[in-house]
């Protein structure tokens, strides 16, 4: 959740509406593409048998096992949004928001796996999706449409994300489980996220950081659909 703003220029709000229009649908196209993409790398690993091999050796690994794939992601997760957001080309943009949503559809393989054979309801992911993508296209419109300012989030949303990480540490090392009212207190930290990083995208990315911006965003997205499944899996 860091600024972004870079030398590229100023920020999309600030910038000429046919600018900031065109920006808003480069992105928004962008995080589509990265949803799509998203879901069609998880059939592959599915249909593969890569989705199997990768949830076998998380779940024998136990809890540290699972901190150790928790801390890769993280660093990948650092690195890719360095990449999307540089200056240096095109291709290295591209080339972290590719990095990312591989690392996405790696790390959501336990939680998938589990949701889609062990629930007992076959829709469940649907339904987590959707309502994901609503949660999601409702706190949008309310950013762009009001163009309100939400980065005195900023600082809320730091110290949430440290004492829930903290939570996942203890409980792994500790061995007991997160319930769901945790999962619902992170839909509504995933829900701020995405107000704060849609206000982000106005106010702090320029007009060309599309590709970090898409980036910032699915990696909110990609947040709320992992609790909104955990409490759609749970009821099972």
């Amino acid at each position: 959740m860091e600024d972004l703003t870079s030398t590229f220029g100023n920020s999309v709000a600030d910038s000429a509406p046919v600018e900031r229009a065109a920006f808003i649908r480069r992105t928004y196209a962008l995080l589509a593409f990265a949803i799509l993409a998203f879901i069609a790398v998880e059939a592959f690993f599915f249909a593969s048998g890569i989705a199997e091999l990768v949830a076998t050796v998380v779940f024998s690994g136990g809890s540290i096992g699972w901190l150790a794939v928790l801390a890769g992601f993280m660093v990948i997760s650092w690195l890719s949004n360095r990449w999307a957001a540089s200056d240096t080309s095109s291709v290295v943009q591209y080339a972290g928001l590719g990095v990312f949503i591989v690392a996405e559809a790696l790390i959501f393989i336990p939680l998938l796996y589990i949701a889609a054979y062990a629930s007992g309801d076959p829709t469940v992911i649907l339904k987590a999706g959707i309502v994901s993508l609503g949660l999601f296209g409702g706190l949008t419109l309310t950013v762009l449409m009001t163009r309100t300012d939400f980065s005195w989030l900023g600082p809320i949303l730091a110290i949430g994300g440290f004492a829930a990480l903290g939570f996942i540490v203890v409980s792994a090392i500790f061995g007991f489980t997160l319930g769901n009212l945790f999962a619902f207190i992170m839909v509504g930290f995933a829900g701020s996220a995405i107000l704060y990083e849609t206000s982000n995208v106005l106010h702090r990315f320029n007009t060309k950081q599309h590709v970090a911006a898409a980036l910032t965003l699915f990696a909110s997205v990609a947040l709320l659909f992992w609790y909104v499944l955990r409490i759609f899996s749970s009821r099972r």
